[in-house]
C-alpha cells in the first residue's frame, strides 16, 4: 500500500484549480477508468474530452465567469462533467434536490440568481414554475435525456457547438468560486455556502489521507451529488488519488451489494441511516466474495461496527465529522487507535507541510475549555467557506474572534475533547433536525404549518429515530381545537415540502412554551417527554 503522500506524489504538480488537477491526474492515469455510471465506463482521459465539449456547448449558450448554473437531478456522470466544465469556464455549480418542491426550489433559484438550470424531466417541470417570475429569466436542458421541444439536452449543447473553439480560462484561478451549496439554517432560510475550486481539491487529497486512497480504488458513491459528501470527499477522493468512481443515481438498500459485487467497489461513504438499514435487512440480500474494504461514516454508531466486520467482511470502517461550511474537519485516524463513538481528532493532508484543521472547545466567551468539559466546537482549516451568498450578516455571525484576534468558524454544536485529542459530539445548539443525512430546518417547516388554516402555530424539533439520527415531530396549536387532524398536517407538508421533510409524530397542544423574547422554546419541547407520548405515529 502506498502512503498517502506517495499517492499524490505520483502525479505532477497542479495550481489548485479543477482543470489543472484534471490535468494532472491524466499525466499519470490518464487510460485508467474515471467515471462508471449505469454501462458507462469513461477513462480520465476521456473525462477531460467529455469537458471540455460540454464546457463549449455552455459557453455558446451564454455561460460565462461567474454565472451560477443549477442542476437539479440524480447523481450520473454527465452532472459531474457539469460540474468540472462549469469550473472551466470559471461558473458556479448550484446543486439542487431534485426532489424539491416549488417552494424549495424557487427559493435557491432565485436567491442564486441561476441563469440555467440543467436536470431530469420531472425536476425541470418543477423549476420551470418555481422560476416563472424569475428576474433572471433562466433558460432549461435536460441532463440525461433527449431533448424535445424548447428544450434541448445536454447532447444537443454539445452537437451545436462541436468544432468551436474552446474558451480561455481567463481569469479562473484557485480562488475562483465553483460550487454553492444551500444549507438550512436556524432562520429556516437555506444559505448558499461558498466553496473555491482550491476547497474542492484540499478535501480531495484531505480524504485521500483519510481513507489511504489508492489509484487502484474504486469508491462507490451513493449519496446524493448535492451533498458535500459526495462532491468533496467521493469525487474530490477519486480525482486526487487517480482512483475510479463508480456512481449509483440514488442509494438502493436492495441493490446495495449487488452493486458492490458488480462494480468491483472498494470505498464507500454512508451516513448512519444508511448503515443501519444494511444492517437491519435481509441477509439474502448480501453478495460474499466482494471487494468493499473501506466505508467512511459521518457517524458511524458505535453497533455497526460489529455488524459490517463479522456479517459483511468489510475490515476498515472510519468515522469522521464535517459540515458543508467546513468539510472534513475531524476523523478517526485510519491508523488507529479506533475510537468508538469519537469524531476522531484534527483531519490532517498527506503533506506534513500542509496545515489543515484546528480545532478547539469553547465556552460562550470563546475561552478554550480543558479536556472533559462539554462547549462549542471551533474550526480554523483552509478548507473553509468562502462565505454565505448574498449574506454578509449571516457570515459575520458565523465566526468567533479569539483573544489573539484569530477568527473560527462557529459550529453551533456542543462536543468534548478527551486527553488524547478525540473529540466527542454531545448537542446540536441550532434548530436542526438531522433526518437521513439532511439538514432540516424546524423553522421552515413552522412556517409552511402556520400558513394552514386550521393551524394557529406551530413548532418542528427531531426525536430520536431507530436509524441513528432523528425524526420530525410537529407540535401543533390547531384553531379552532378538534380543527384539523394529524394527516392533514402531514399532507399540508408534502405539498409544500420536499417528501424527507414530512412529520413523521403530531402532537397536539393547547399552547407553545415561549422566550422572553416570545420566541418558541423548542429546548422546552424537546424536553417534554410526554409529547411523544401522546402524539400520532403516522409510520406506525
Amino acid at each position: 500500500m502506498l502512503s498517502p503522500l506517495e499517492v499524490l506524489s505520483r502525479y505532477p504538480a497542479h495550481d489548485g484549480t479543477l482543470a489543472s488537477l484534471l490535468d494532472s491526474r491524466i499525466a499519470g492515469a490518464g487510460e485508467r477508468p474515471g467515471l462508471l455510471f449505469a454501462d458507462r465506463t469513461t477513462s480520465w482521459r476521456g473525462f477531460r474530452t467529455a469537458v471540455e465539449e460540454t464546457a463549449r456547448g455552455l459557453a455558446r449558450r451564454g455561460v460565462a465567469t461567474g454565472d451560477r448554473v443549477a442542476v437539479m437531478a440524480e447523481n450520473s456522470d454527465r452532472y459531474v462533467t457539469l460540474f468540472f466544465a462549469l469550473a472551466r469556464l470559471g461558473a458556479i455549480l448550484v446543486p439542487i434536490n431534485p426532489a424539491f418542491g416549488t417552494e424549495e426550489a424557487r427559493y435557491v433559484l432565485d436567491h442564486a440568481e441561476v441563469s440555467a438550470v440543467l436536470g431530469s424531466a420531472s425536476a425541470l417541470s418543477t423549476a420551470r414554475v418555481a422560476a416563472r417570475d424569475s428576474a433572471q429569466r433562466p433558460w432549461f436542458a435536460l441532463v440525461d435525456t433527449p431533448g424535445g421541444g424548447d428544450t434541448p439536452s445536454l447532447e444537443d449543447l454539445v452537437a451545436e457547438a462541436r468544432g468551436a473553439a474552446l474558451p480561455p480560462r481567463g481569469a479562473v484561478d484557485a480562488e475562483s468560486i465553483c460550487l454553492i451549496l444551500y444549507t438550512s439554517g436556524t432562520t429556516g432560510f437555506p444559505k448558499g455556502v461558498m466553496h473555491s475550486q482550491r476547497n474542492f481539491v484540499l478535501a480531495g487529497e484531505a480524504f485521500v489521507e483519510r481513507m489511504h486512497l489508492q489509484p487502484d480504488d474504486r469508491l462507490l458513491c451513493i449519496l446524493p451529488l448535492f451533498h458535500i459528501n459526495a462532491l468533496f470527499y467521493s469525487l474530490g477522493g477519486a480525482v486526487a488519488a487517480g482512483a475510479s468512481l463508480v456512481l449509483a443515481p440514488r442509494f438502493s438498500a436492495s441493490q446495495f451489494w449487488p452493486l458492490v459485487a458488480s462494480s468491483g467497489a472498494t470505498e464507500v461513504n454512508i451516513i448512519a441511516a444508511v448503515g443501519t438499514i444494511l444492517a437491519r435487512r435481509s441477509r439474502d440480500e448480501f453478495v460474499p466474495g466482494h471487494g468493499l474494504a473501506k466505508v467512511y461514516g459521518a457517524p458511524i454508531p458505535p453497533e455497526l461496527y460489529d455488524v459490517f466486520r463479522s456479517d459483511f467482511g468489510v475490515p476498515t470502517l472510519i468515522e469522521g465529522y464535517g459540515m458543508t461550511e467546513i468539510p472534513g474537519a475531524c476523523n478517526q485516524p485510519f491508523e488507529g487507535p479506533e475510537v468508538r463513538g469519537s469524531m476522531g481528532r484534527a483531519a490532517r493532508h498527506p503533506d506534513p507541510t500542509v496545515d489543515l484543521a484546528e480545532l478547539r472547545v469553547a465556552d460562550e466567551a470563546g475561552r478554550e475549555l480543558p479536556p472533559g468539559e462539554v462547549g462549542e466546537l471551533l474550526v480554523r482549516t483552509p478548507i473553509l467557506m468562502k462565505g454565505y451568498y448574498r449574506d454578509p450578516e449571516q457570515t459575520a455571525a458565523a465566526f468567533r474572534r479569539d483573544e489573539s484576534g484569530r477568527d473560527w468558524f462557529a459550529t453551533g454544536d456542543l462536543v468534548r475533547r478527551d486527553d488524547d485529542g478525540f473529540f466527542y459530539f454531545v448537542a446540536r445548539q441550532k434548530d436542526i433536525i438531522r433526518k437521513r443525512g439532511e439538514n432540516i430546518a424546524g423553522a421552515e417547516i413552522d412556517r409552511v404549518l402556520a400558513r394552514h388554516p386550521g393551524v394557529a402555530s406551530a413548532a418542528a424539533i427531531g426525536v430520536p429515530d431507530t436509524l441513528g439520527e432523528e425524526e420530525i415531530l410537529v407540535a401543533v396549536v390547531a384553531e379552532p381545537p378538534d380543527g384539523v387532524e394529524a394527516a392533514e398536517i402531514a399532507a399540508w407538508c408534502d405539498a409544500h415540502l420536499a417528501r424527507i421533510k414530512r412529520p413523521r409524530y403530531v402532537v397536539f397542544v393547547d399552547d407553545l412554551p415561549l422566550t422572553p423574547t416570545l420566541r418558541v422554546a423548542k429546548f422546552k419541547l424537546k424536553g417534554d417527554p410526554t409529547l411523544l407520548a401522546k402524539a400520532v405515529d403516522l409510520g406506525a
